[in-house]
Order: C-alpha cells, then structure tokens, then sequence
C-alpha cells in the first residue's frame, strides 16, 4: 500500500464512526455502538473500503491507551474512600459471578478444557470480559430521576471505578498465566513488583506535577508532560512486567487524578481522543469482527453471553448489597445500574484479539451486550425507582 492511501483510510473511518455515532445518540443509544457499526460497515465483512492495517492497528492502540489514561483521570479517590468497605465488597462480587458465569457458558458450548490449555484460559477470558461494568447510562439515568447523590447512586458510582480496577489487575494475571514462560509465582511477582513500582512513581509523580501545577497552573506543558507519563507507564508495564499496557496508562492517569489541573489534563487529552483516536480504535472493533465466521452455534453463544453478562451482575451485585444491608429495592437497583458495559469491555477484548487468547467472532457478542445493556438499565432503573414514588 502506498504511504499517501492511509489518508484516503483515516478520512473514511473519521467521517463515518461521527456519523453513526451520532446516529446511535439519536437513537439513545452510546455513541461508541454506531462507531462500531460503522467499522463493520467500512470493513470487508461489508463495503471493503477500509482494510486493517499495521498502521491502523498501531493508531488503534494509541486510543486505548488514551481512553484508560483518561479513565483513570477522572476516578475520583475522594468519593472512591467515602464509600468504603461496602462498594468494594459489591464490586468483588460484580467481578467474581460474571467471571464464573462466562467461564461456565463457554464451556458449556465448547467443553471443559484442562486446567493450562488453550482453551480454559479462552474460557476464563470470556468472563474477564464480563466484568467490566460502564456506569455512563446508569450515571445518565440516575440524574434524570434526582437520585445521582442518594446512598444508591453514590454506591453504584463507586463500585464501578472499583470494579473496572479489579478486572484490569484479574486481565492482567490471565494474560500473565496465558504466557508459556510463566509461572504462577512469575506472574504474581511481576504484578505485585509493578504496583510496588507503580506507588513509588505515583508518590514522586504526584509531587512533581503538583510542583508544575503551582508554578505554571493551566499551561500546556502540564498535559504534556501527563502524557508522557501515560506512554512511559504503558510502556513499561508491558516491556520489563509482562503486564498490559492499558494497566499502566490507567494507574498513570490514577496518579494524576488528584492534582489541581487533572481536569485540564484530561480535557486536553479528550480533544485527540474524541476527534482522531477513540474513532479509530472503536471503528477498527468492526473492521476486524469477522461476520463470515458467524453461524448458528455462534449466534446462540452471542445471545447466552448477553443473558449470562447480565443477570450475573444483578445477581452478584443484587445479593451482595443485600447481604451489606441495602433493602429489597434498593439492592435490585444496584445490581440492575451495575450491568451496562461499554469502551472497558471492548479495551479488554481488544487486548484478548492482540494476545490470541479469543477470535474477532466474539467482538458480535460484545457488541450485542453493549447495545442490549444501554437499552434495557435506564428502562428497569425508571421502572423501580416509578413503583417506590
């Protein structure tokens, strides 16, 4: 391919993931759906008028990068303490019941595999993508209804953040474990030395921009700086840990979240993301998910992983507040606000496509999930909070 048709290739992908994103939004649906879509539609499962790339795949990773930097940007530790040992208690049990439930519906389908094949550990990776939890809807829904701030809203906020944490550190053991020259005790060497790693930069980190925060407050060379921080983190996660580098870029954006101009960081990084990378690394989801492939056997999983995804999360979520003291309804509204998914399934799926732990004919799935889960919360969270008023 000559140099200048990777032009022709941005400009089509740019124009139409906007496009259908704005579609989507039209239809309430998120924005990322119709980027999605308008991949699968540019791709060769369709059209043909984009091909994958190398340099497509190296732009694409640039974008996940960013959108776990800004994710961690924009925790909020505060709120993240405030809440205590209750929404880490729901967040464990949000990660723990949809990782065994997507370990048991792909084997249900394909077979119990051995402990160590190829196969247990696509089994196992088919429930880490269904722990992720994406509170945008929910947070949409709750403010509509006056309940963003009650006990419910505030717990469902904090469990998520606590939730997409948990399931970064469970994708990076299993892609440790999924490594043939790892060892148990290699992998959890390695994480526990990155997080070590990790607390000593994030002190000396923090100290740094917050002297740069005082002395130059709301100049570019904060966010600049900040990136470079992302791309270092990312880097090494992945070079000298054996770790994702999506896990760095986000303890890197947790380490800035705290300072003075976090805000301005991450809006600045948010331009590139919104206007050039996050169009690349969704719309490249569709180009790379193989339609072809599907047939009737992957059509029934699409649709078990779509039921098991969720009722594992008002399940593990739903029982768990129960048991911590939340009432009937009460629970039944964390556990429904804690099932929708969004970019966070998809980065760890992406990342299960690069390291040959699951085929593009599963991205269906997820696609599905997301569109299924964005729809029906807002209805069922409308529908519980209607019958107590």
């Amino acid at each position: 391919m000559e140099s200048y048709e990777i032009l022709k290739s941005l400009a089509i992908i740019i124009v139409a993931a906007k496009l259908c994103g704005l579609a989507a939004s039209k239809l309430k649906a998120p924005q990322v759906v119709g980027e999605i879509i308008a991949g699968l539609l540019i791709g060769p499962s369709v059209l043909g008028l984009v091909e994958q790339t190398e340099f497509l795949s190296q732009m694409a990773e640039i974008g996940v990068v960013l959108l776990m930097f800004f994710a961690g940007l924009e925790t909020n530790l505060k709120d993240l303490m405030k809440t205590g040992p209750k929404a880490f208690l729901i967040a464990c049990a949000g990660v723990l019941v949809p990782l065994i439930g997507g370990f048991l519906l792909y084997s249900c389908f394909y077979g119990f595999s051995s402990v160590g094949t190829d196969e247990f550990y696509t089994a196992v990776f088919i429930g880490v993508i269904m722990t992720a939890t994406s509170v945008s809807i929910t947070v949409a829904t709750l403010q509509e209804l006056g309940h963003l701030k009650d006990t419910v809203g505030t717990t469902i906020m904090s469990a998520a953040i606590i939730d997409d944490v948990i399931g970064i550190i469970v994708l990076t053991f299993v892609i440790g474990f999924k490594n043939p020259e790892s060892s148990p005790f290699k992998v959890v060497g390695n994480t526990v030395l990155f997080f070590v790693m990790a607390l000593i930069v994030g002190v000396i980190g923090y100290r740094i921009f917050k002297y740069l925060d005082k002395r130059y407050p709301h100049t570019r060379r904060i966010p600049i700086f900040g990136l470079v921080l992302c791309f270092a983190m990312a880097y090494i996660a992945e070079k000298y840990f054996g770790i994702a580098d999506i896990t760095g870029a986000y303890v890197a954006g947790i380490i800035l979240c705290s300072i003075q101009d976090s805000s301005y960081i991450a809006r600045k990084v948010d331009i590139s993301s919104y206007m050039i990378f996050g169009p690349l690394f969704f719309a490249s989801i569709g180009i790379k998910t193989s339609i072809s492939a599907m047939n009737g056997t992957i059509l029934l999983f699409s649709i078990g992983f779509v039921v098991v995804a969720l009722v594992s999360k008002i399940v593990g979520c739903g029982l768990m507040s129960r048991a911590l003291g939340f009432k009937g309804k009460d629970s039944m509204k964390i556990g429904v606000g804690m099932m929708t998914r969004g970019e966070v399934a998809l980065i760890v799926s992406q990342k299960g496509l690069a390291v040959g732990m699951i085929d593009s004919v599963y991205f269906t799935a997820v696609i599905l999930l997301i569109l299924v889960s964005s729809i029906i919360t807002p209805i069922i969270l409308k529908v519980l909070y209607r019958s107590k008023a």
